[in-house]
């Protein structure tokens, strides 16, 4: 039985991430870097220059999963992210890089920029990609809009 696009396109979606994870940690691996695994990482190069809450890393889609609070813990462990209590609400935390964070996410920035390179030797093209990140977000949109209307997608389909 030949599988609809659809059913493929979720597959590699979520084997394209794993892999990509992957390859963070090899890079990670590469440099000796053992005190941050390659989630972490990815969330570190994500809050780049901003200073986040935890709830707003998981709420712009830096980081998927229910144990963000862990990851951050152990990044303010290990020197890569600096934590204060906001002055307007003590319950609320704001995290943004430390030095060593910066310096990380630079490296992780240098590793991107040599694969953007690499690209066309793969036959990768700008275009190609931005017509895959134009259904990917189309994709994104479709699965938001499902999942706050669960009834009316599934009788729709009926």
């Amino acid at each position: 039985m030949v599988q609809h696009p659809y059913f493929r396109s979720i597959v590699l979606i979520e084997r394209l991430h794993r892999q990509f994870l992957e390859l963070l940690k090899a890079e990670l691996d590469r440099q000796g870097i053992r005190d941050i695994n390659n989630v972490q990482a990815l969330i570190l190069y994500n809050i780049s220059a901003d200073e986040l809450t935890v709830g707003e890393l998981t709420a712009r889609g830096y980081y998927l999963g229910s144990n963000v609070s862990y990851n951050v813990k152990k990044m303010v462990e290990h020197g890569y992210l600096m934590q204060e209590r906001s002055t307007h609400d003590r319950r609320s935390v704001r995290v943004r890089l430390s030095e060593k964070g910066l310096e990380l996410r630079n490296r992780l920035r240098a590793m991107f920029d040599l694969h953007v390179q690499a690209l066309p030797s793969d036959d990768i093209t700008e275009p190609a990609l931005e017509q895959l990140n134009s259904v990917l977000m189309r994709l994104e949109h479709f699965w938001l809009t499902r999942a706050s209307h669960p009834l009316a997608s599934v009788s729709s389909a009926a």
